[in-house]
């Protein structure tokens, strides 16, 4: 099968075309005719070395896809053949064929086409899971979304305005900022031009943070914080090595965790998908929450998909076209 892999550790022009055997599949898995695979930030970090795959996984990138089902283990009672889906994967979505944990398949929401849906598996499982089912984001709650209009950030808005929370986003330039307003945020703030943590302690500051920056964005986000506050961080392209004051801590009773997902058990990752589709996906179906496709490249060019996610003028998913639609 067609496949694009990463020749080595090393910035986009590393990952090429290459020809790989089909991939084997468990009893409990599912075997997918890949139709789109998501590009996400775990990507770019295994192909730069910094995110190995976990023991037994796959060195192909890619963990989410939209497909038909080709074959099935013994063990799988839900899906058949024929089905289309998407699907969490453990990586191994760069491909024509990818072997899923059928626990981790779902149901496409009417409305979304097959090659939008390879972009919600990846983005809804996170947000769900830290901000829904960690954090508790409540009905009432304002909830602090860093970089609304990119794939975390534009799944996080409508999630959090979908389940009944005031929605603060910070993005920039305008253009990025109009997406979020587009999308349901409650304010929008330019960072470039304001100070948002001025404007969410006007707010009455942020039950919940979701962090996708760090640097010093992390003490900034102590002091934006309510008391009683949760912040998630996600990830920190400002870095990850800060000089902070611990006080506001103490002090508001926050707390501050970060999470991956990969390395999540597949029971964990079962649970978040039952939940997806019990409670999340009505939403998607009756279009009060939205796909939002950025770009689609085709599976040979995903140097040039990561080139552009890496420059961060991308706006929702960043798709890869691998079949047909």
């Amino acid at each position: 099968m067609k496949v694009v892999a990463a020749t080595g550790p090393g910035g986009p022009e590393v990952l090429q075309p290459a020809e790989r055997p089909l991939p084997k599949f468990e009893p409990g898995d599912v075997l997918i005719k890949v139709a789109a695979a998501g590009v996400n930030g775990p990507d770019l970090w295994q192909r730069k070395g910094l995110y190995p795959p976990p023991a037994g996984a796959t060195d192909l990138l890619g963990l989410e896809i939209s497909g038909e089902v080709v074959a099935r283990g013994d063990e799988v009672t839900r899906w058949k053949v024929g089905d289309r889906l998407c699907a969490l994967t453990n990586g191994g979505g760069y491909a024509q064929y990818c072997a899923v944990d059928a626990r981790h398949c779902l149901s496409i929401p009417g409305g979304v086409s097959l090659q939008d849906a390879g972009g919600l598996p990846e983005t809804f499982f996170t947000v769900w899971s830290n901000i829904f089912m960690g954090a508790g984001l409540s009905a009432g709650e304002t909830l602090l979304v860093h970089g609304g209009a990119g794939g975390i950030g534009t799944t996080a808005i409508q999630l959090g305005k979908a389940f009944g929370a005031k929605v603060i986003a910070t993005d920039s330039p305008e253009g990025r900022c109009a997406i979020c307003r587009d999308l349901g945020a409650d304010r929008v703030i330019d960072f470039r031009r304001e100070d948002f943590v001025e404007v969410v302690r006007n707010e009455g500051g942020a039950n919940v943070i979701l962090d996708i920056v760090g640097g010093p964005n992390i003490e900034r986000n102590f002091k934006a914080a309510s008391h009683d506050a949760r912040i998630v961080q996600l990830a920190f392209p400002q870095g990850s090595k800060v000089e902070i004051n611990l006080m506001p801590v103490m002090l508001k009773r926050l707390t501050y965790t970060g999470s991956t997902l990969r390395t999540r058990s597949p029971a964990f990752k079962a649970k978040i998908a039952e939940e997806l589709e019990a409670k999340v996906w009505p939403h998607v179906s009756s279009g009060r929450i939205r796909t939002v496709t950025g770009k689609t490249f085709p599976l040979a060019e995903a140097a040039k998909a990561h080139a552009l996610m890496e420059s961060s003028q991308h706006t929702g998913k960043i798709l890869l076209e691998v079949g047909e639609r």
